[in-house]
């Protein structure tokens, strides 16, 4: 019940009570009032009847007796006057038996009042002829104490409606700040970290708004800070120390990007063939130096040709990675030209004519990343047979990727048409607070005709590039929904939904459906997106993970890494879960970096109510490790 219903309840119950206390004791005095004049006027009738009387007594028979007593009992305030004589024989009896309209039956029996009385005596002479006896009619009493009550009653309903009036609008005005504080208190929860800048004017109200507006900048600041933190480390965890490249996680990352764009690009592969030997001749001062130079002139690149978009990795101490994107095979060339003309610079310099050699290959969107790199790989193996510092470029001729799609786009098609693929599931979560599972993940498989399992990577780039993935996701999720029900699993299974699938009207219908027909178990369907694929187009994900929540089920996002996603981002979406990537949890209980990573990182779900997830940690020193800083479960 809210605080205004409360203390208009509270109000309302006081000033009833006073009221009808007050009633109470009015209607009672009233009443006494009237007894007491009643009990006056009989008293009065009787001595003056009594007086007037007192002549006649002599003959009792007298008319005038009578006819004086009528006169006065035809005024109508009087049940009985009765006349006696010494023998108590009645002589004049005047009775009135007629009910006061105007005053309802209950009132009467609810109020009583007593009957007024009085006698007289009248003297004939020295003697007592006769007792006169006087009884008010109490009618005319309950008319005027029911008149009373009723203008009584009017006023108080009239001064109570007035009050509730004026007590509602000074609850709105009063209670608007404390709304005000409400909403304030939900802004933060769910990440906005805002003030009230116009304060109330009641004292406490005003504390209780400046205590919540500074609470508000703290949290605010530290949350920043944290971000911040994040951020640099996050840096130092994707990057080489000593060229400050990314590393092939951070490469990674970025072909799957490729892999959901299909943009055209080329993957070139540098090695340092020379480094053996001059590891031989040099010393690690000087070794570091050489590959710092040699570092420069990749990142030299971009600086020649800010056409392209030319991103660059260290994969290991003497190999790394360009990965070119906007670019066609002639700016292509001229890229590696540059490249070989630096080498041979640089091995003049290091009095070595053979440096390194490059490997290029076209990017290929039906084929892994792995199998992209073995491309350039093969490409750079045959630049070595090619002379110093050469290039060989492997193109799209040697690897027929026509053929591949138009296959895969068959074997897409019937599996999905067909619902030929399996639904298993992996990576199981351990709850470190209640040691259960936490969460498991759907995965599908395809097989080809030769029981060959296909690469899932490409199988979902066909279908989303043919518009087939939102069929296989409602596939999938149609499954997961049924194997929660038939095996009456109690933990939540995560199902990857794709990009196009979460912007599709026809799903988010079809999937509302769905859950209103299994209540149930809404809260056991948790819907996985990709870190890389939610920045993309953050509006949208940020609109699913809402329409996500209206149903009563959770969002992950997975493979978080500050390079993929920044901590800011996470705070407007507030997922339920996010999942860190794979690099980060395995190397951390040697690493100071990941573990600084992941316990900033639960401090910002702790304050931001986002359950951080680590996945498939290796070892068991890491498990231990992982599970000490306290996020809320891992996958081994």
């Amino acid at each position: 019940m809210s605080l205004s219903k409360q203390l208009l309840i509270l109000i309302s119950a006081l000033f009833l009570m006073i009221s009808g206390l007050n009633f109470v004791l009015s209607v009672n005095n009233i009443r006494s009032y009237l007894e007491g004049e009643s009990q006056i006027h009989a008293q009065d009738t009787a001595t003056s009847l009594g007086l007037s009387l007192s002549p006649y007594m002599v003959e009792e028979t007298d008319p005038v007796i009578e006819t004086t007593m009528n006169a006065i009992f035809d005024m109508g305030y009087y049940k009985e006057i009765k006349l006696v004589n010494v023998e108590n024989k009645a002589l004049v009896t005047l009775t009135n038996k007629a009910e006061i309209e105007g005053v309802p039956q209950w009132f009467v029996e609810t109020i009583s009042m007593k009957t007024a009385t009085a006698e007289s005596e009248i003297s004939s002479g020295w003697s007592i002829s006769g007792v006169l006896y006087v009884t008010i009619n109490s009618g005319y009493a309950y008319v005027k104490l029911y008149e009373q009550v009723k203008s009584s009653f009017y006023y108080s309903l009239l001064a109570f409606i007035v009050s509730v009036i004026l007590l509602l609008i000074v609850l709105r005005f009063t209670l608007s700040s404390l709304r005000k504080i409400d909403n304030m208190a939900l802004t933060i929860a769910a990440g906005r970290f805002e003030t009230i800048d116009q304060l109330p004017w009641t004292t406490e109200v005003r504390n209780v708004t400046n205590s919540m507006n500074m609470m508000s900048r703290k949290i605010e600041g530290a949350v920043n800070n944290l971000n911040l933190k994040l951020d640099v480390i996050g840096k130092k965890l994707h990057q080489d120390e000593l060229t400050e490249l990314d590393k092939k996680n951070v490469f990674d990352t970025e072909m799957k990007k490729l892999f959901i764009s299909e943009e055209d690009a080329f993957i070139l592969m540098v090695k340092i063939d020379g480094l053996a030997g001059l590891t031989n001749e040099l010393d690690d001062s000087a070794i570091s130096l050489f590959i710092k130079d040699f570092a420069q002139i990749l990142k030299d690149v971009p600086k020649l040709m800010p056409a392209l978009d030319i991103t660059i990795y260290r994969f290991f101490a003497a190999e790394f990675v360009l990965l070119v994107k906007k670019s066609k095979l002639e700016q292509t060339k001229q890229v590696v030209n540059q490249l070989s003309n630096s080498f041979t610079k640089i091995g003049e310099k290091y009095n070595k004519s053979d440096i390194a050699h490059i490997g290029v290959a076209t990017f290929n969107p039906v084929t892994s990343t792995e199998e992209n790199l073995l491309a350039a790989n093969e490409a750079y193996e045959q630049a070595r047979i090619i002379g110093a510092n050469g290039y060989f470029i492997r193109t799209d001729e040697d690897r027929n990727p026509a053929k591949d799609i138009a296959e895969w786009k068959a074997v897409v098609f019937d599996t999905i048409d067909n619902h030929k693929y399996v639904v298993s599931y992996i990576g199981q979560i351990e709850n470190f607070q209640a040691n259960e599972i936490l969460m498991e993940e759907a995965f599908i498989q395809v097989l080809d005709g030769n029981g060959k399992s296909l690469s899932i990577g490409t199988f979902v780039s066909i279908a989303e590039k043919y518009e087939k993935i939102v069929d296989l996701d409602k596939g999938v999720t149609s499954q997961v929904v049924n194997y929660i029900k038939t095996k009456e699993i109690q933990h939540a299974v995560a199902i990857n939904l794709s990009t196009r699938t979460i912007k599709n009207s026809d799903f988010r219908t079809w999937l509302h459906n769905l859950i209103k027909q299994n209540n149930s178990i809404s809260e056991q369907l948790v819907f996985c997106i990709s870190a890389y694929a939610v920045t993309k187009d953050i509006v949208v994900y940020k609109e699913f993970i809402e329409f996500v929540h209206k149903l009563n089920a959770k969002v992950i996002i997975k493979r978080f890494e500050t390079q993929s996603m920044s901590p800011e981002a996470v705070k407007d979406l507030k997922p339920d879960y996010i999942r860190l990537s794979r690099e980060i949890g395995n190397e951390i209980s040697t690493n100071d970096g990941k573990r600084t990573f992941v316990e900033t990182m639960q401090e910002i779900g702790a304050l931001l109510d986002i359950s951080i997830l680590a996945e498939n940690i290796h070892s068991d020193s890491d498990f231990v490790c992982i599970k000490a800083i306290g996020i809320s479960g891992a996958s081994r």
